[in-house]
């Protein structure tokens, strides 16, 4: 799933039809690496989203963007408001067959003079970036990634250098006239597969496009290229030499293939994925459309991902402590174990004391406490008195009897707070917004894993009832029950304590960090069946995703209570049910209430 060249193509025929000759009227920053160029044209406003991002690159026409801006625009932002807002763009061009479109723009310089600024922008994986440049001698204004000579030796990208454009692949541009000689003489020097050579000899062209054309053509896309036949070569070059007379035209047929079963998006293209054929279709007539539909849900979980490492591993860093006490702890226990021992050497000293002299450093008696009556050696401290060593045992034995049982609480201490950053962990995998994660931030500074930002960092009541800001998960059971889930612990509280009613079912993995789980009964008998989906939901949004046999604790939400000072989404019960399922993503995916 790539912007390949097609695509680009696709994009620039768009962008040339709705907003070529429109005004920039503002440009925002609301990520490093993109832009929101929000443009009039022909009584119509839109907004063209500029993003480098290294995992989702792409240019299209947005109709529902909603991210925040910084409230100090950033020096990058800054420069196009300088340079391009007000302008008028003149052009918007493919380069070549390559992933990156030049956009030009007209306006007013310091001197009321009319200049042209050019925009590039590079979509290339994680080299992708976006370029601001004078168009009269190429020199690069400056660039969302600054690429100097210690990163680059070949090319660099730094205000006051001669733009020039990423090295050239010894490939062919498919918008030429491509002979079949050309063709076939291409093909047949590369050594794989058939398809591999497609977009290995040709501009633009993504491995999903080149298997498309082998399934167009009816030839094995594995099949090795100096295997093909002069049948089946032919086959692909009238394949191939159709396909690109239809982009040429500017006919394309924008898709997104989906897997229902699964609720996936499988891929997307601006032409018809008949290899896909037994999967469904989202047809558009926007390739911005698709864009946009696409990279939705995966840059908002990108960018959580990138906003939440330094929370991942601050917790990951305490979990580690955390599991290296606790192995500490069970080894003291297993010593307290042997508490008596120390006893009955303190006894021994103390009935053989007639045996011991200060000075010496170990004795061998008989040990009565043995049925077999067997010598045991005991070793002593030769600066104390008999009485003295005795009393040290005794002490020991004292000490370690006292340790075993508060080893035994922190221990339970220390458990309590593993499962609690494990759920955490588990709160941050879930987040669909970055509401939910600042949630989780919010909550981790309540509770004092960590410090509140600013001048208001006064210790907060544990049990205050916050606002709920987001949505839980939203199921519908295959006999009508709606089903509840919380992605983090203050929707779990807020779904167990507020939302359900005494009668309602509530669920959750059994002694595994997962989220709570509320199955809404509205006063009707709860079926086996309804069960069964809730537990599937429980253990698919728990730790043990991936794992068979869960086991799923349920019972009443009458039997749920939350002792006072517990940790957000901890609560205790003892009556309850056990069910085990192995959950599926196909299930989920068919119980999801659709927005």
């Amino acid at each position: 799933m790539a912007l390949d060249g097609l695509v680009i193509h696709s994009i620039v025929n768009e962008l040339s039809s709705k907003i070529l000759g429109g005004k920039v009227d503002k440009v925002h920053q609301p990520e490093n690496d993109e832009l929101v160029l929000h443009i009039r044209n022909n009584k119509e406003n839109f907004k063209l989203v500029l993003s480098a991002s290294a995992s989702n690159p792409r240019v299209y026409l947005a109709e529902n963007y909603k991210k925040e801006n910084p409230i100090s625009a950033p020096m990058f932002c800054m420069l196009f408001r300088k340079y391009i807002q007000n302008g008028i763009i003149v052009g918007i061009s493919q380069v070549g067959f390559e992933r990156i479109i030049k956009i030009s723009v007209e306006s007013f310089d310091e001197l009321k003079e009319k200049t042209t600024k050019d925009i590039y922008v590079e979509i290339m994986g994680r080299h992708s970036n976006i370029i601001l440049t004078h168009a009269l001698d190429n020199k690069v204004i400056d660039s969302a990634k600054r690429i100097p000579f210690s990163v680059s030796r070949v090319r660099q990208l730094l205000p006051g250098v001669t733009y020039i454009l990423p090295p050239s692949q010894d490939k062919l541009n498919p918008l030429d006239n491509i002979s079949k000689e050309s063709f076939i003489t291409s093909l047949n020097g590369f050594e794989g597969p058939i398809f591999k050579s497609i977009y290995s000899k040709f501009l633009g062209i993504s491995p999903i496009v080149a298997k498309e054309i082998c399934f167009r053509a009816n030839v094995d896309e594995k099949l090795n290229s100096t295997d093909c036949s002069v049948s089946e070569f032919d086959s692909l070059y009238n394949e191939f030499s159709n396909l690109f007379n239809n982009i040429n035209n500017n006919r394309y047929h924008p898709c997104i293939v989906i897997n229902e079963d699964i609720d996936k998006v499988i891929d997307f293209s601006c032409i018809d994925l008949t290899l896909f054929k037994e999967l469904s279709f989202i047809n558009n007539e926007s390739m911005s459309k698709v864009l946009e539909d696409y990279y939705r849900t995966k840059d908002i979980k990108d960018r959580i991902h990138q906003r939440s490492s330094d929370l991942r591993k601050s917790i990951s860093i305490k979990l580690d402590r955390l599991y290296n006490k606790l192995h500490k702890q069970e080894e003291e226990l297993v010593e307290s174990e042997n508490a008596d021992i120390f006893k009955i050497k303190g006894e021994l000293i103390t009935s053989y004391i007639y045996m011991i002299e200060k000075g010496m450093e170990n004795v061998e008696v008989s040990n009565f406490y043995d049925p077999e009556y067997k010598n045991v050696t005991i070793s002593l401290n030769k600066n104390l008195t008999p009485s003295e060593n005795a009393q040290k045992y005794f002490k020991k034995y004292s000490k370690m009897k006292t340790a075993k049982k508060e080893l035994a609480h922190q221990m339970e201490i220390t458990n309590d707070e593993i499962n609690y950053l494990e759920n955490i962990i588990l709160s941050i995998e879930n987040c669909e917004n970055l509401a939910e994660l600042l949630d989780i931030r919010e909550e981790l500074s309540r509770v004092g894993y960590l410090k509140l930002k600013g001048k208001n960092n006064k210790k907060v009541n544990t049990n205050k009832e916050t606002k709920l800001t987001t949505k839980p998960h939203e199921f519908i059971s295959s006999d009508g029950f709606k089903i509840l889930v919380g992605k983090n612990n203050k929707q779990n509280d807020h779904l167990t304590l507020k939302i359900a009613d005494n009668n309602d079912i509530w669920m959750h993995t059994k002694n595994i960090p997962g989220s709570h789980v509320i199955i809404k009964t509205e006063g009707k008998k709860v079926s086996d069946e309804a069960i069964f989906e809730g537990a599937m939901l429980a253990a698919y949004f728990s730790k043990s995703k991936m794992s068979a046999q869960v086991p799923v604790d349920y019972t009443k939400k009458k039997n749920i209570k939350k002792p006072n000072g517990a940790k957000p989404g901890m609560v205790i019960y003892e009556t309850n049910s056990t069910v085990y399922v192995t959950p599926t993503e196909e299930l989920v995916a068919k119980l999801k209430i659709k927005e």
